[in-house]
């Protein structure tokens, strides 16, 4: 099978969100980009698949040199700044004159589609998270996106045979979710709840809300 390489954007909900993604327990943050796109200023932060280069994106709206990302009190901040000097996460943004790569921009048909697969509960899809082969390297991002008339959760999963598959795991949900986490209480028995604040001896996945329905993730209706 012939594979066709191409990037894909896709605009997250909130500057927040992008904060999140590049920058959500990690020990090292994403790098992140400015550039041009459509006529307007964007800043984005990317994840590579086998044949698409998969870009998260919003409006940028401040320039700076820095992303700037905590969570204290039970609050997440998210700035852009031009320094490193408070006790933050900080993810590097690279102003770009050019686009970021050479891959054209190509939102159907691509190679790397997810192929959606419905989780029976949250806890199942907290638990997904764990891979026994790489325990200390856990990927933790969850993605929230608009499913007709409601919103779905999913976790990204990927299957390597002559080719690569990926599938998008996810859970219906009742509505929108309103906070940027999913506190898993597994050890106290207890289902998983959303959350903003972040405490001590909890597992925490940060949420990324995604603003369209895309074609990448395999719904087709």
């Amino acid at each position: 099978m012939t594979s066709s390489q191409n990037e894909c954007f896709v605009e997250l909900s909130s500057f927040d969100d992008l904060a999140r993604y590049a920058c959500a327990f990690r020990e090292y943050p994403q790098r992140v980009y400015s550039q041009d796109f459509n006529g307007e200023r964007i800043v984005s932060s990317s994840m590579i698949l086998a044949n698409t280069l998969l870009i998260f994106y919003v409006p940028l709206k401040k320039s700076g040199r820095y992303i700037s990302y905590q969570v204290t009190g039970g609050k997440e901040i998210c700035d852009i700044v031009e320094s490193t000097q408070n006790i933050s996460h900080y993810a590097p943004v690279i102003h770009m004159e050019s686009a970021i790569s050479p891959l054209p921009e190509n939102e159907e048909n691509i190679t790397d589609q997810f192929h959606p697969i419905q989780v029976k509960d949250l806890g199942s899809l907290a638990r997904l998270t764990y891979d026994p082969e790489f325990p200390d390297e856990q990927n933790l991002t969850l993605f929230a996106l608009p499913r007709k008339k409601s919103w779905v959760l999913g976790y990204i999963t990927s299957l390597e045979m002559d080719d690569v598959y990926y599938n998008f795991n996810y859970v219906e949900l009742d509505s929108e979710p309103t906070k940027n986490f999913l506190k898993y209480q597994g050890n106290q028995g207890k289902n998983p709840e959303f959350s903003d604040a972040v405490d001590h001896g909890f597992s925490y996945f940060p949420i990324i809300k995604i603003k369209n329905e895309y074609s990448i993730f395999g719904f087709s209706d």
